[in-house]
């Protein structure tokens, strides 16, 4: 594109590259809460404080803990074929 074209178009191409670049910045940080393990083995642990409590019931932990081993290991394969 031309210089010329480049000035013209720059009103409307210039906030939407902005857009563009803040989007990326909300992919990028949504990606790193939902692919964290710490955060998973955190859960992890807080399910088994809340067993222990008895807050909550045999069935509901290991629900809940299968979801989550679930959620680990998918993280751990992405990373391993480098998705994440």
């Amino acid at each position: 594109m031309s210089i010329l074209g480049k000035v013209l178009s720059a009103p409307v191409s210039g906030p939407l590259s902005g857009l563009v670049g803040i989007a990326r910045l909300i992919d990028d940080q949504l990606k790193k809460e939902l692919y964290d393990e710490d955060k998973v083995r955190g859960s992890l642990a807080e399910l088994e404080l809340m067993l222990d409590l008895k807050e909550i019931s045999l069935e509901e932990y290991e629900e809940q803990e299968e979801q989550l081993l679930g959620r680990l290991k998918e993280i751990r394969e992405m990373k391993a074929n480098g998705e994440i």
